[in-house]
């Protein structure tokens, strides 16, 4: 494992403190707060932690409450709210400076068998067909890689962006943690897929954005350090928000996962 990612899987390994209580530390990628998938990764594993090993995440739902401080630790509280015949669930409250930042509900399932069924993945370029000079990005330092199929920096394009995206390097076999690495990695470009036709950019002076909720569904087992398809858009936005959606594919077509969020899409004079 490289450098980089073996410090992203240690950040979602939690620091167990007391009975339902973990600490986790945090990542500075140069944001103005503390990243959300970080809070998200960080979450689910403290909720795993918590749960029978033969029950899987299904679903999360959280609430970004506060903006985060990139600089302190994390402290995840994990209420045990329900252990059913075949379902669990937990709620889980991430901690700074003694108030909550985030909260979110995780639901766990243990396996069954049943109807089947799903859209077909879009046709797109494979990752190693696309120009990497124009359309591969690579935060410094960091093991996620992004191939973008369109360039979304044209005004007037639809609300739509369609990426590959891989955490480069060798993982261990732990399907927990390539589940919360693609709980982490669910918060890249998702909001941002609402500026595109208005030609707007993350970081642009006069706009402010910030996630408000963000809502994930595991459909299958994933491995995130090969490469996965990420179809975004966005239906609506209006009154400073946005809504945002998306689903998640390997490179054999399968649906792996779907997200959906809304934010804060402010334009400021």
């Amino acid at each position: 494992m490289s450098d980089a990612l073996n410090d992203l899987a240690d950040l979602l390994r939690l620091e167990p403190l007391e009975e339902n209580l973990f600490r986790g530390r945090s990542q500075d990628l140069g944001l103005p707060q503390l990243f959300g998938g970080q809070v998200l990764g960080q979450a689910l594993s403290a909720a795993t932690h918590t749960v029978d090993a033969s029950r899987r995440v299904h679903s999360l739902h959280g609430y970004f409450l506060r903006p985060g401080d990139a600089s302190r630790p994390v402290i995840y509280q994990v209420d045990a709210v329900r252990d059913g015949r075949s379902f669990t669930t937990r709620r889980i409250t991430a901690i700074q400076k003694g108030r909550p930042i985030f909260f979110c509900s995780a639901s766990f399932h243990g396996q069954e068998s049943g109807l089947d069924h799903q859209p077909t993945m879009p046709e797109v370029p494979s990752p190693e067909a696309l120009d990497r000079a124009n359309l591969h990005q690579r935060f410094p330092g960091h093991p996620i890689e992004f191939c973008h199929i369109e360039d979304d920096a044209e005004p007037g394009r639809p609300a739509r962006k369609r990426l590959w995206f891989r955490l480069a390097g060798e993982l261990p076999d732990d399907p927990a943690l390539h589940r919360y690495l693609l709980a982490y990695s669910s918060d890249f470009h998702l909001l941002t897929t609402a500026l595109v036709p208005h030609g707007k950019r993350f970081g642009d002076p006069d706009l402010r954005i910030a996630s408000l909720d963000h809502s994930l569904w595991f459909h299958r087992d994933v491995r995130v350090n090969d490469w996965l398809l990420y179809d975004m858009d966005s239906p609506w936005a209006g009154g400073a928000r946005a809504f945002t959606r998306g689903s998640i594919y390997d490179r054999q077509g399968r649906l792996v996962a779907s997200s959906a969020q809304e934010g804060l899409t402010r334009v400021e004079d």
